[in-house]
């Protein structure tokens, strides 16, 4: 059977498409993690949201999805909302033979990540502490994979250090365009 270019099209759209159930399960994941960091269980959360507690629990399960307003309504009784977050998409580049990761946007973390403890590199980093920050994110810059660099870096912190940190030349070079974007956002000028 021949098919249409429309059809084939829509069909290559939706092999790079994860499936319902995917996001399903992702969501149910959303809703259990909302839940526990509020203290809840779920008969008192679905109560809140104004659902029933076996729902939730399919939700949750990711045997069924909800409509984006019951979503919201969930969330929002947990103490969370429900916001539209740009995605973060990493190009992987070589320099004398290592590979690094920049990603294509920052964005700021809340304050326990940013200024957490950080463990990488078999190195233990206090966040909070200045110095301890500028080695950590000369480290993560250089080494650290896409997990890392989103979970610890944040965008306004290393703006503030970039002109300190120990970086190698192709490393620098591969990030400055994303430093230099976010200080003109910010309207920060170089000294």
């Amino acid at each position: 059977m021949v098919s249409s270019p429309a059809e084939g099209a829509v069909r290559q759209a939706a092999s790079l498409v994860p499936d319902v159930a995917f996001w399903a399960r992702r969501g149910g994941l959303l809703f259990k993690q909302a839940r526990h960091a509020a203290s809840l269980n779920q008969k008192a959360l679905a109560s809140r949201s104004g659902t029933s507690r076996t729902t939730l629990s399919a939700y949750e399960h990711g045997r069924k999805s909800p409509t984006l307003e019951t979503a919201g309504r969930i969330l929002d009784a947990a103490g969370f909302r429900l916001a539209l977050e740009p995605k973060v998409e990493f190009t992987v580049e070589t320099a004398g033979g290592h590979r690094f990761h920049v990603p294509s946007r920052l964005r700021r973390l809340p304050v326990a990540a940013a200024l957490g403890v950080l463990r990488f590199g078999g190195r233990a980093y206090d966040l909070a502490d200045r110095g301890q920050r500028r080695a950590a994110y000369s480290a993560l810059l250089s080494e650290g994979g896409p997990a890392h660099l989103l979970d610890h870096i944040d965008g306004a912190l290393l703006v503030e250090l970039w002109d300190e940190l120990a970086l190698p030349a192709a490393v620098r070079a591969a990030w400055s365009p994303l430093v230099e974007e976010i200080r003109q956002e910010a309207g920060v000028m170089r000294q």
